[in-house]
């Protein structure tokens, strides 16, 4: 088993978006609260149009607001050319792009095909790289399509093969509305091998799925704090896998993560405060007490 593990915290990314809209303020507190932790890397902001998904219509005010931690590395979601040059010229240096293994979620996602959004990062990568900045493609409906059902892991292979060749610096694997197994998570690595998975808890499977991946030695994770998250085009894409339960367990496995799990436990409850409902992670609900005895 590995001795480490790098969480990237995407609650206010990819956690937020699913939400009723939150003051830019409480944003930015959950972030700089996020920065606190001892994580070193968060999902910071996405800069898509505000019509599209109007809870991040103010990125770059959060963005700009943001006590920048010169220990984390911040990075933002975007969705294409325009989103890339938002994000640069606020001053991003690591940058995603999702494109979806599955055509029909492609589309209700992107308004694209999957072959078409392929071609549109193919060309984003030069303009990203001329910024000093690095592209993350993430591969949503890896493990699994609300629309299309099973995903063949040769479809998903063939995406990254593309974009690998087309320069993306960083690979990651979404299982967008958690239909992800362990036994599909190994069928999928054994095909291709991303930098980094993003599992989400609609079934129940998170914490499996990432044990099964550690056992073939991934090593990078995406976490939300409270478990909030999940995708508004694809039905039923609720709970990310909650960043509190990922290193509670990890930690009790002897696995470093670097995060303060207290103060952790401490921000989750203040995002569940922020939204106004309860959250779904279980070390929350437990209470502040963190060691097993």
């Amino acid at each position: 088993m590995v001795s480490s593990v790098s969480i990237r915290e995407v609650a206010p990314r990819d956690g937020l978006q699913n939400e009723e809209p939150v003051p830019t303020e409480a944003k930015v507190k959950l972030i700089d609260a996020l920065s606190d932790t001892g994580v070193r890397r968060i999902e910071a902001v996405s800069f898509v149009h505000p019509k599209a998904i109007p809870q991040m219509a103010d990125a770059d005010e959060v963005w700009s607001r943001v006590t920048k931690n010169p220990d984390i590395r911040y990075s933002a979601l975007i969705p294409n050319t325009r989103g890339a040059q938002r994000a640069i010229a606020a001053g991003l240096k690591e940058i995603e792009v999702v494109v979806s293994a599955s055509d029909t979620h492609n589309r209700r996602n992107l308004n694209r095909s999957t072959e078409e959004s392929v071609s549109d990062i193919a060309a984003l990568i030069p303009l990203v790289h001329a910024a000093g900045a690095t592209l993350e493609v993430i591969v949503a409906t890896s493990f699994g399509c609300p629309f299309e059902g099973d995903i063949d892991p040769d479809r998903v292979a063939g995406i990254v093969a593309r974009v690998r060749a087309d320069g993306a610096d960083r690979i990651a694997f979404g299982d967008t509305t958690g239909m992800a197994t362990p036994r599909r998570v190994r069928d999928l690595l054994s095909s291709v091998r991303p930098d980094l998975l993003h599992f989400h808890n609609t079934r129940g499977t998170g914490l499996a799925n990432i044990l099964t991946a550690l056992d073939l030695g991934i090593t990078e994770f995406d976490a939300s704090a409270g478990g909030i998250g999940g995708c508004p085009y694809a039905p039923g894409a609720s709970g990310n896998v909650a960043t509190e339960e990922v290193v509670h367990m990890l930690h009790d496995m002897g696995i470093d993560t670097g995060i303060d799990l207290d103060r952790l436990i401490e921000t989750a409850a203040m995002a569940e405060k922020m939204l106004g409902r309860t959250l779904p992670s279980g070390v929350l609900r437990a209470g502040p007490r963190t060691r097993l005895v």
